[in-house]
């Protein structure tokens, strides 16, 4: 932390959330609640609630919530810091000066200066293209059609024909240790303290983080030179396996998806035709780190590549990583055109929507793509392709996926379902991919569903006693912090429990400042925002009974299998035995 906690719950109190949110979401108040749309899904009908009582939002139709803070966080795809300084200038709260090391300060003072030299790179950039000398990356991008609002909105640029021009612009500003590390200057082989500029001839295009900050650029030679596209290398502050084109302005698109297509042009022709929600790669094979990237703002993933061979390869590359990380992909075929900027310029923004909405799975890609090896005619090769199919199969891990694309395979390619399962089958079994898969896979299920028993009862818990006081006198006396195995609800149960023992209330938004990862107050958020259903006393009475033997007995095991004196393992026998017995009564409070 920073700060300290005094100043971080000042600041918190300052800015009533249902004042900092109104600012993003149109809010309606009903009876004490306040309602809107939610900005982290796409919904029609509002579930977004914001309370000023407990200085909370939460979503009842994506389960986003957290206190002012989380908001903040989640919106902007700020660093709880960040949050923290946003925040204290909204309400004009100075904050004091964080002291950090000679070496931290270093770094932090070196990043902020290639910041600059990145934003005096891209403004003198933009005045070439304005300038006379820069009339061929004008004309160029006019050509292409691109609007003036749209060339401002992204920065564009031209690198004129001089091979040091930008270097001796931006020496007069900046000292050459720090000029050398923006990936802007390359070092003369006859002088290394000479440097000549990276980019010229080039039509510029600044690559912004989701902070709108510019961490690099990439240009696109003007003339038949090689390479066509050249990107900044790797910096302090631009990593291409981390970043993607264009999520800046996507990530606010607020689209049920988000597109992902190869290069800038794409992005930006798309952007101005009123598709916003579209990202690049940045010149590298589609990445983990990217995938994960747009994990944060959507689950669902539209692959929009050129329509050439290295286009369908790169889609293919590309699937794997996405379901990996747990996004749902479809593959979107620009037939006719080499790619969405061609379409769209010939067909138009209602065309490429069409295109989207039946876009093909990522699965049924892969197989189409599987198919064009082999002759459907022939029926020794229709043979290894059902096999090829079967295998291909026998990869998904839902026995209902593995239905459904059976059904649907056999009736693309024109097969018996019945035949296409049995092959499934004897595919698994004669390659011994079913019947070991299926018993780790029921060990796995049994040793999961165990554990995620413990973590729902561990969560409910956490509810029942955070939103009735009544309820954790009685639970305290049977639960203690450290019966709490995961960390994460551990420490919620300690912050709880101290409230109460404290102040004798739990103020949420409170809570969820002790909290700084955004998942984490998220998580939070989603226990106090639980709705745990009972009919009446009796059943509320069982709800609390199961959890409470669940947790302990999961507690009393944990310890067991770490004790070493005899007489400490026969007390503990002793008391699985006797929480057999136990009986909560709501009277006990």
């Amino acid at each position: 932390m920073y700060y300290p906690e005094e100043l971080i719950e000042e600041i918190r109190i300052q800015n009533d959330i249902v004042d900092v949110i109104s600012s993003y979401v149109q809010l309606n108040k009903k009876g004490s609640t306040y309602f809107g749309l939610c900005p982290f899904h796409n919904e029609k009908t509002p579930s977004f609630s914001v309370s000023s009582d407990k200085q909370m939002y939460y979503c009842f139709g994506c389960g986003a919530g957290g206190n002012v803070y989380t908001f903040v966080m989640e919106y902007e795809n700020f660093s709880f810091v960040e949050a923290v300084k946003f925040l204290a200038d909204r309400v004009h709260i100075t904050l004091p000066t964080v002291q950090v090391s000679d070496e931290v300060k270093k770094r932090m003072d070196m990043k902020h200066q290639l910041v600059e030299i990145n934003k005096a790179a891209a403004r003198y950039f933009y005045y070439q293209l304005k300038s006379e000398k820069g009339k061929v990356a004008f004309d160029y991008l006019q050509n292409r059609g691109i609007s003036e609002e749209i060339l401002k909105k992204f920065g564009l640029g031209y690198s004129n024909i001089f091979r040091n021009d930008l270097y001796r612009y931006l020496s007069k500003k900046f000292d050459d240790r720090v000029l050398s590390l923006s990936g802007l200057f390359v070092p003369e082989k006859s002088n290394p303290k000479e440097y000549f500029d990276r980019f010229w001839n080039r039509v510029m295009f600044p690559i912004f983080d989701v902070h709108n900050r510019i961490i690099g650029f990439g240009g696109r030679v003007l003339g038949d030179f090689n390479p066509k596209y050249l990107n900044s290398p790797e910096t302090k502050l631009f990593d291409k396996r981390r970043n993607l084109y264009g999520l800046n302005l996507a990530r606010s698109s607020r689209k049920e998806n988000i597109i992902i297509v190869e290069g800038y042009m794409d992005v930006i022709s798309l952007f101005q035709s009123g598709i916003t929600n579209v990202v690049a790669s940045l010149g590298t094979a589609f990445t983990s780190e990217q995938a994960s990237l747009i994990k944060r703002y959507t689950d669902n993933v539209v692959i929009s590549y050129d329509s050439d061979s290295a286009g369908i390869k790169a889609a293919l590359r590309a699937i794997p990583i996405l379901k990996a990380k747990g996004l749902s992909v479809r593959v979107l075929r620009v037939k006719g055109y080499k790619d969405p900027d061609e379409f769209i310029k010939n067909k138009g923004k209602e065309a490429f929507e069409d295109l989207i909405a039946n876009a093909t799975s990522g699965f049924m890609f892969e197989v189409e793509e599987m198919n064009k090896n082999y002759n459907l005619d022939d029926p020794e090769s229709k043979t290894k392709f059902h096999k090829q199919v079967a295998y291909k199969i026998l990869e998904l891990e839902s026995e209902i996926e593995r239905d459904n694309y059976i059904d649907a395979l056999a009736k693309k390619y024109n097969t018996k379902k019945s035949l296409l399962e049995k092959l499934v089958a004897e595919t698994g079994k004669n390659t011994g991919i079913v019947s070991p898969r299926q018993e780790i896979k029921n060990n796995r299920e049994k040793n999961k569903n165990s554990e995620d028993g413990i973590i729902l009862a561990q969560k409910s818990i956490l509810t029942l006693i955070a939103n009735n006081e009544d309820i954790y006198k009685i639970v305290k006396k049977h639960l203690k912090v450290t019966d709490f195995l995961d960390d994460f609800y551990r420490n919620v149960a300690k912050e709880v429990y101290q409230a109460y023992e404290k102040n004798n209330k739990v103020e949420y938004a409170v809570i969820i400042n002790k909290f700084i990862e955004l998942d984490e107050q998220k998580k939070v958020a989603g226990i106090f925002n639980i709705n745990i259903v009972f009919e009446n006393k009796m059943q509320l009475e069982k709800i609390i009974n199961e959890t409470v033997k669940l947790i302990k007995a999961a507690s009393i095991d944990a310890s067991s299998r770490t004790v070493n004196d005899t007489n400490e393992l026969q007390k503990l026998i002793l008391a699985k035995r006797e929480l057999q017995g136990l009986h909560i009564s709501l009277k006990d409070g």
